[in-house]
């Protein structure tokens, strides 16, 4: 693992937040999870434009321009130096006095953190147990999903809920009953050629590899469309998958105890190949910055 901050990549025990800081206080920031796959970062500008997106959100001015953030990201992967890995890069609202009035916190804080991740474990291959959790998913008119926001109670709350109950991942629904996501992966279900993923006002995050995926679609003889789902969508589908940055493309075997009819399927298998292909082409190499020494990036 290696830390970005404060102008110097560090060791995770070199690495220190203060107390005071409202991303810690108030679960007050925005991130982005990013995948390193051969040793290229994917997709890099497309989560630089979502977190500038979550900022505006949230009213949070980033330190640090677009160029200098990108090389924020390939410095600490190429400290890392492992050609597969994840990236998180969090903007925190900084240090401020206790209370959530933002006008006392003094300039934001940038961290990049690198390290391997799994989320599912080796038994993925088969497919994840779906628990539909008891927590809904708020309302776009209460937290926007589309903010990628440090706090991530309610996603938390959900994924341990489903391993109490023997699962291994959380299947959220929103107010209205109808499907928002995964804890923290979209879903996609597949119904003869066609593929269906809720729409962002169902609560799902407009995740970059949901996206992707909508766009690989037609490439494996499918045709994609956001729809309002529901349980029994999931339930009498030909198949499901998940889709993250974290997690790939990772597919269902159950929702509560009931079998998915193909799990892997056809359709998840291909895009999982098309996936990787896509991340191998499309992606930022950090191989020229191994062994340089990392730069001081300066606040704009």
């Amino acid at each position: 693992m290696k830390i970005w901050q404060n102008g110097s990549v560090l060791e995770p025990e070199q690495a220190v937040v203060s107390v005071m800081d409202h991303g810690l206080l108030y679960g007050d920031g925005v991130f982005e999870g990013i995948r390193i796959v051969d040793g290229k970062v994917v997709d890099l500008d497309l989560h630089l434009q979502r977190l500038a997106f979550s900022a505006r959100a949230v009213y949070l001015g980033l330190p640090f321009s677009h160029a200098e953030l990108a090389r924020i990201v390939l410095d600490t992967a190429a400290a890392h130096g492992q050609a597969e890995a994840y990236a998180r890069l969090l903007v925190t609202r900084g240090v401020g006095k206790l209370g959530i009035d933002i006008s006392n916190c003094e300039s934001p804080q940038v961290i990049c953190i690198v390290d391997a991740i799994n989320l599912y474990g080796s038994g993925v291959g088969a497919g994840v147990r779906l628990i539909t959790a008891s927590w809904r998913r708020p309302d776009p008119d209460v937290l926007d999903t589309r903010v990628k926001s440090l706090n991530y109670l309610n996603s938390v709350i959900n994924k341990h809920e489903a391993k109490q109950r023997g699962g291994d991942e959380a299947l959220v629904l929103n107010r209205r009953g109808c499907v928002a996501e995964a804890s923290a992966a979209n879903i996609f279900v597949r119904r003869g050629q066609q593929l269906f993923t809720p729409p962002a006002t169902d609560g799902a995050l407009e995740g970059i590899t949901r996206r992707r995926v909508m766009t690989l679609a037609p490439s494996v003889g499918l045709s994609c469309e956001e729809r309002t789902l529901t349980r029994l969508d999931v339930l009498c589908a030909d198949e499901v998958f998940l889709t993250g940055t974290g997690a790939g493309i990772v597919p269902v075997a159950s929702l509560d105890g009931q079998a998915i009819a193909h799990a892997p399927g056809d359709a998840t298998v291909e895009l999982q190949r098309a996936n990787t292909q896509y991340a191998r082409r499309h992606g930022t190499s950090f191989s020229a910055l191994v062994g340089e020494e990392q730069p001081i990036v300066r606040s704009a």
